[in-house]
């Protein structure tokens, strides 16, 4: 993640001075689509960023949860929706820089239909091994991997998911061949790992700490390009597999046509929201961290993003599970 705190730190210099019509917005009810069932990490930061939003601005800010297609149903609402900063989504990376790779016949375009608004959270993401796995560490797993290919099975939550895009970059990455073992979501995975069934799991930190805290699973490495806040002492996959990273990120979006007065607004709210400190500690239980962009620098890592899975998606033949 060193580049999205180079980012950050950029953003941290630049003051955004709204005009007329920035500073006329809100005047009604704003909605925020959330494309996935109530909940899950999605739907916990938009509810945040919602009530703080209503303190702040006086105008009732909603969550609305659009679930269906993998994200795609209201993802589709909010591209559509008018450029006026009424219908925001509070969505993943995976939506728009996975899904458009991944599906086909997507009714969006991830990146061109949207205005990214603002990175929102990034989730800190693990690599935990089982206890029966004799490795200690990441190189010790890539050796095992590569003399005995398709020996290390790994869990995913379907064909398509992060878990499975971060153990096929892990195994490109390092030359070696495993077993992807698909489950139907997060939790059957997560299950499976613990039981032993499957060797290794990518996954986010809020879904195993309990685990590892507790002795039932080992964790190897945080898969972001820098050592989490959160886990100083954990090494990241990158220091043995140099190139690796892995990056699973929370986002604000608006439509495209969006006027920038607006996305630098609400920019500017998302921002100040994140970085309260009751926020603050609402992200740290969730195993998640804030990176304060600007409009222009989190649409460049989506971007950024898509033009990497899409081309890791393509050469790995890789479809979701519908």
């Amino acid at each position: 993640m060193n580049r999205i705190v180079r980012i950050a730190a950029a953003a941290a210099l630049i003051a955004v001075a709204p005009s007329a019509l920035g500073q006329a917005y809100p005047s009604k009810v704003v909605r925020l689509i959330v494309p996935w069932a109530p909940g899950g990490s999605t739907d916990v930061l938009a509810r945040l960023i919602a009530a703080k939003m209503t303190e702040s601005w006086g105008q009732p800010a909603v969550v609305e949860n659009k679930p269906g297609a993998s994200g795609n149903i209201g993802s589709d609402q909010v591209a559509k929706a008018p450029g006026d900063g009424y219908t925001i989504l509070v969505g993943s990376v995976s939506t728009h820089a996975m899904n458009p790779f991944l599906m086909a016949n997507m009714p969006f375009r991830g990146v061109e239909d949207f205005q990214t608004v603002a990175l929102a959270a990034y989730v800190t993401n693990v690599l935990v091994a089982h206890p029966s796995l004799p490795v200690r560490n990441v190189g010790e797993l890539v050796a095992a991997a590569k003399a005995k290919p398709e020996a290390i099975k790994y869990a995913s939550a379907g064909n398509g998911s992060t878990n499975h895009l971060a153990a096929e970059l892990f195994a490109r990455t390092a030359g070696a061949q495993m077993l992807h073992v698909p489950y139907k979501g997060g939790g059957p995975a997560t299950a499976a790992i613990l039981g032993g069934q499957v060797d290794i799991f990518f996954t986010g930190l809020g879904n195993v700490w309990d685990h590892v805290k507790s002795g039932k699973l080992k964790l190897l490495a945080v898969t972001e390009e820098r050592r989490s806040k959160l886990l100083p002492d954990v090494p990241t996959v990158g220091e043995t597999l140099r190139g690796y990273e892995m990056s699973v990120w929370y986002g604000v979006w608006v439509p495209a046509a969006t006027p920038p007065e607006i996305v630098a607004k609400l920019n500017a709210e998302v921002n100040r929201i994140m970085l309260l400190p009751d926020v603050q500690q609402r992200l740290v239980a969730m195993g998640a961290e804030h990176a304060a962009l600007t409009p222009q620098q989190a649409h460049q890592l989506l971007r950024n993003d898509a033009d990497r899975w899409g081309r890791i998606i393509r050469e790995a033949s890789i479809k979701a599970d519908l």
